[in-house]
């Protein structure tokens, strides 16, 4: 196994599958054929079992890939409920022991603690989260949002080519989310390596249920670790000076009649950095690349700026950035599709698939701006256990189009420069785009 990027590159890389039984969703390459697997599951085998593969000793997992039948799992926690004990809030064993060990077991416990149900997580989003990065919430960013779009656009708006990732996808949604937490901008470059630590995982685990090895489990551990304490000391400071952000907003509310105790607190703000970063950033560069790649698209969005909100529903249907998560167990003996799944078993949603399953929409792999309902896609779930940033991840992403459609005029992809090579792991994420454009020209008064 391996935890970077050259590792990762120097195993044998999984070439196209021409049929199921060469379908291997987790293999090192693999996410280079993600969609022509996704058609030949649909087609041939919609629960793929997974033997040996299960969070218990002697279970499976099993892969879905159709939406109607992801779209039910997400709404019957009753049979399919989110998976509860150690290492089961996307971490493992060994994260767990050393966050007690460090003394943060109560951040290991805090989902238990404080949404252990549908009925608490929907308090929680109402009275957490949602004032903050909700559909409605996210709207008070707005000006803060295009102000770190226009600043970033002005580093290289003079130059015609530009790294789009490391130049405008990445730092975006990093200022956005840690102007919104309160952290200082100036911690951006040690805050981003524990961001990646929050993601490795997913990135860089093996199989599906994102496993490393045990010294990277460690030494991963022990950043966040690390994160936990610069959380803690952004909590001891907003106590004593409070700001107009979500953590001093964690440290005033009320929880159930309660304060929230720090570990609740550095929970919460975890989840939220994790959460506002590396997904906004995947779906920013589709976006880009999309635009690029279709100028009639940007000529009809030129055109009818009412149409970019459709535009991004699409992008995010066509790439969603996570492409599965392993987090539904199942309870009780079921069967989905005439396939068998005992009690215990690990589901593995792939939204991704689901979202290009032709039973969804017609011609499910174009790009089309006038489709009916374009948000009843799975990229960011379904409520009320779907994502809790979707509202500001949307935000940013409308302002994001508008504002290169304001500032740029043609855009191209740069002349032999890319790769279009994605990270591994369960998240669709680009490691370069670079892109070539004119700016569009200021108007010159006229008189």
């Amino acid at each position: 196994m391996a935890a970077n990027r050259e590792d990762f590159e120097a195993m044998p890389q999984a070439a196209c599958p021409m049929s199921v039984g060469e379908v291997d969703l987790f293999a090192p390459g693999a996410q280079e054929h993600w969609y022509d697997s996704y058609k030949l599951l649909q087609a041939e085998e919609p629960v793929l079992r997974l033997p040996g593969q299960g969070y218990e000793p002697g279970s499976d997992a099993y892969v879905l890939t159709k939406y109607e039948d992801i779209r039910k799992v997400v709404r019957d926690p009753d049979l399919f409920p989110t998976r509860q004990g150690p290492g089961s809030s996307g971490t493992s064993k060994i994260h767990d022991e050393i966050f007690e060990d460090e003394g943060f077991g109560d951040v290991v416990t805090a989902r238990d603690r404080l949404r252990p149900d549908i009925e608490t997580h929907k308090l929680h989003r109402e009275t957490l989260t949602e004032p903050w990065v909700g559909a409605s919430g996210a709207l008070q960013h707005r000006d803060m949002i295009t102000a770190h779009a226009n600043r970033l656009v002005d580093n290289w708006i003079d130059k015609g080519e530009v790294e789009f990732v490391t130049e405008f996808a990445a730092p975006l949604p990093q200022a956005v989310i840690s102007t919104i937490l309160g952290f200082p901008l100036e911690d951006m470059p040690m805050t981003k390596k524990w961001e990646e630590a929050q993601v490795r995982r997913f990135v860089y685990g093996f199989g599906p249920k994102s496993q490393m090895e045990d010294p990277d489990e460690e030494d991963n551990a022990k950043a966040l670790v690390a994160f936990n304490r610069y959380i803690q000391e952004q909590i001891d400071e907003k106590r004593r000076n409070p700001k107009d952000d979500m953590i001093t907003f964690l440290t005033e509310v009320e929880y159930q009649g309660e304060p929230l105790a720090d570990g609740d607190i550095i929970s919460v703000v975890s989840g939220m950095h994790i959460g506002g970063n590396e997904t906004t950033q995947y779906a920013l560069t589709s976006e880009a690349m999309l635009l690029a790649e279709h100028p009639e698209i940007v000529e009809e969005l030129r055109a009818d700026r009412s149409k970019v909100r459709f535009f991004v529903e699409e992008a995010l249907r066509l790439y969603a950035p996570t492409q599965g998560l392993s987090g539904r167990m199942v309870a009780r003996d079921t069967e989905i599709r005439g396939v068998k799944i005992p009690a215990g078993s690990l589901l593995h949603l792939r939204w991704a698939a689901a979202n290009r399953d032709p039973e969804l929409c017609e011609a499910p792999d174009e790009i089309r701006l006038d489709r009916k309902s374009p948000g009843k896609h799975l990229t960011f779930s379904i409520r009320p256990r779907g994502c809790p940033g979707a509202g500001l991840s949307r935000l940013e992403q409308n302002i994001a189009v508008n504002v290169m459609l304001d500032r740029i005029d043609e855009l191209k992809l740069a002349r032999g420069k890319n790769d279009f090579k994605h990270q591994p792991g369960i998240m669709l994420g680009l490691y370069e785009l670079h892109l070539a454009f004119t700016k569009v020209r200021e108007a010159v008064p006229v008189g």
